[in-house]
């Protein structure tokens, strides 16, 4: 079975719902994208059902708070079951070259040498460049570069072990320069910061974010057949499911999901 968790949905000012993260599963295990802004990741992984003996392969996207802070938490409390002899194997995390200084800047200045020790031992950051391939979980993963305008930031696109494309394009809206890894994607993860017809509550566009009219209508023309929106306002929380989708499906001729925290798909 492959399927998708998505242990958080919300942009980086929620609080009734926790950050953007997600993680892939397949019969050899988890590979985690992201981990929201704080020790929430634990709550979140306990509650999705996965150990964290079962995460060997990380993937950090960029540097703002709500993505990489609680990455320090999943670190340590990995490390700690090294220590204890509970985890077995290597942890691997996998980011650009300059979030790899960032992270490991942030886990020194936090967490206790005993377990910073094991970076380099047996927790492995490896640097990514544009384009680059990794073997994840039996997956070809290839990363690429967003050329946010923001922070430097990658995502990354697959083939399903069901020969389904499966994208992953980051917390911005959709560049020129992300066609190849987009277009035609079976599911494409995509955020969309509010809805178009509260731009002006949420001034998406000055946050070098989209609204989900703007999602919906990228792909629609880019073919996708499946179409995931999260990092979101969770002002309207209560109804967001219903009002995303009646404003995204009139555009998008696809499968439109609007998903709340912990929500699986089976892709």
């Amino acid at each position: 079975m492959e399927e998708l968790i998505i242990l958080g949905t919300g942009n980086a000012n929620v609080t009734k719902c926790y950050n953007t993260c997600s993680a892939l599963h397949n019969e050899r295990g988890y590979f985690l994208v992201d981990a929201g802004g704080g020790n929430g990741i634990l709550v979140q992984l306990e509650k999705a059902g996965i150990p964290l003996d079962e995460i060997h392969e990380i993937f950090l996207s960029h540097e703002h708070t709500d993505h990489i802070l609680g990455m320090v938490w999943v670190i340590r409390m990995i490390a700690a079951r090294m220590k204890q002899g509970k985890y077995e194997g290597n942890l691997d995390l996998y980011c650009h070259r300059e979030l790899v200084e960032t992270l490991l800047t942030i886990v020194r200045l936090t967490v206790q040498g005993k377990f910073v020790k094991l970076i380099g031992e047996r927790i492995f950051l490896h640097p990514l460049e544009d384009g680059d391939v990794k073997e994840i979980l039996g997956y070809s993963v290839r990363f690429f570069d967003i050329q946010s305008v923001k922070a430097k930031q990658y995502g990354f696109t697959l083939t399903l072990h069901n020969g389904k494309k499966f994208t992953f394009a980051g917390d911005e809206p959709y560049r020129e320069c992300e066609y190849e890894y987009v277009k035609g994607a079976d599911w494409l993860l995509q955020e969309a910061f509010c809805l178009y017809s509260q731009a002006e509550q949420f001034k998406p566009y000055e946050k070098c974010h989209t609204t989900v009219k703007d999602a919906c209508e990228m792909a629609e023309k880019l073919e996708i057949k499946n179409l995931i929106l999260y990092h979101t306002e969770d002002k309207n929380i209560e109804r967001r499911k219903e009002l995303y989708l009646a404003e995204g499906k009139p555009c998008f001729s696809g499968e439109l999901y609007v998903p709340e925290d912990l929500e699986v798909f089976e892709l």
